[in-house]
C-alpha cells in the first residue's frame, strides 16, 4: 500500500466516524404526563432508541468502538469481541458494518429471537452461551476466547471499559442538564453494565451536588429483564462505582412487564421491558416527592420483544 491510499483510506475513515458521530445521542426529553401526575413533580425520560442502532446503548457501543479505532487496538486485524443481551451488540454490529470492522458475540442462547436475528443480519458472528448462566456466562466465555486468541480478538469488554460510562459523562448526563435547564432533582436508571448510571450520575453530580442518584436493580436474583443485574449475586462490571448514587430501588418484573403496558395505553409509547423497569422505579421515586424533576431513560422499544409483548397484549 503507497502512502498516498494509505492517506486516502484514513480520511475515508475519519469522514466515516464522524457521519456515525453525528448520529449517536441527541435524542428527545419525553414528560410522562398520563401514567403519573403529582403537583409540583414532574416525571421525564430520554427516548434513547431515537439514535443509530436504536437504544441507549448506541452511546456506550459507539464510544468503546471508535476509541479501539483511534488508538489502534481495532487496526483491521483483529475482531472485536464482546459479551451482550442484545443491544450493546447491534450498537457494535451497526456501526463497525459501517466501518467494515468484523464483530464476535457472546450472548446468552436464551435472548430474543429479534436481537438474534437483527446481529445476524448487521453480520455479526454469534457465540450463544448458557440460558442458565445469563450475561455472566457470557462474559466468562468472551474472556477466555480473548485469552486464548489475543492475536484475533479485540476485547472490548463493556463491563470494565471506561469508554461506556465515559459515553454518558459526556452525553447524556449534559443532554439532561440543558433539556431540564438544571432544574433535574434526581436521575434515576437501571443496573447492567452500569455505564448510565455512573456516568451521567458522576456528571450530574458535578454540575449539581444536591441531586439525588437513583439506582434500580431487580428485586431478585432470578428475574426477567435482559441486561440487568441484580449486584448481590451477579459478577459486578469493574466500571460499576456504587459511591455514586444515594440508594438502590428494587423493581421486579411484573412491575416492569405493567409499565410496559402503560406506557402503549396511556402514553402511546411501546417501550421495552428495562425501559418499563426503569419507568416504574422512577415513578416510585416521584411519589415520595414533594416536588422535584426526575428523569430517567427509555432504553429501547418494544421491537426485539416479540415473545414479551405477546404475554403482556396477547
Amino acid at each position: 500500500m503507497t502512502t498516498s491510499t494509505h492517506t486516502s483510506l484514513s480520511e475515508s475513515l475519519h469522514r466515516q466516524m464522524r457521519r456515525i458521530a453525528r448520529q449517536v445521542g441527541h435524542t428527545p426529553l419525553y414528560e410522562l404526563r398520563n401514567v403519573f401526575h403529582k403537583p409540583g413533580v414532574r416525571l421525564f425520560a430520554k427516548l434513547e432508541w431515537q439514535q443509530l442502532s436504536g437504544s441507549v446503548k448506541a452511546r456506550a457501543g459507539w464510544r468503546i468502538l471508535s476509541t479501539a479505532i483511534r488508538s489502534g487496538q481495532l487496526d483491521g486485524q483483529r475482531r472485536l469481541l464482546d459479551a451482550t443481551s442484545g443491544n450493546t451488540g447491534i450498537a457494535y454490529a451497526t456501526f463497525a458494518a459501517a466501518l467494515g470492522v468484523p464483530v464476535t458475540l457472546c450472548m446468552p442462547e436464551n435472548a430474543s429471537e429479534a436481537r438474534k436475528r437483527i446481529l445476524r443480519s448487521l453480520g455479526a458472528e454469534l457465540i450463544l452461551t448458557s440460558r442458565l448462566e445469563g450475561t455472566d456466562g457470557a462474559q466468562q466465555y468472551a474472556a477466555a476466547l480473548a485469552a486464548e486468541r489475543p492475536d484475533l480478538y479485540y476485547h472490548a469488554n463493556q463491563y470494565a471499559n471506561d469508554a461506556n460510562w465515559q459515553a454518558h459523562y459526556h452525553s447524556t448526563a449534559l443532554e439532561i442538564w440543558e433539556q431540564t435547564k438544571g432544574q433535574v432533582t434526581h436521575f434515576v436508571a437501571g443496573l447492567g453494565t452500569s455505564g448510565t448510571i455512573t456516568g451521567t450520575g458522576r456528571r450530574l453530580r458535578a454540575l449539581k451536588p444536591e441531586i439525588e442518584i437513583v439506582a434500580l436493580q431487580p428485586d431478585t436474583p432470578m428475574h426477567g429483564l435482559e441486561g440487568w443485574k441484580h449486584m448481590a449475586t451477579a459478577i459486578v462490571p469493574r466500571i460499576y462505582d456504587p459511591s455514586v448514587h444515594d440508594r438502590i430501588v428494587e423493581v421486579n418484573t411484573l412491575e416492569a412487564l405493567e409499565m410496559v403496558r402503560r406506557a402503549a395505553r396511556e402514553e402511546g409509547l411501546l417501550i421495552g421491558p428495562s425501559s418499563g423497569a426503569n419507568l416504574a422505579g422512577a415513578i416510585k421515586v416521584a411519589e415520595q416527592l414533594d416536588e422535584g424533576v426526575v428523569v430517567t431513560t427509555f432504553a429501547d422499544t418494544a421491537d426485539k420483544y416479540a415473545e414479551v409483548m405477546t404475554e403482556i397484549f396477547g
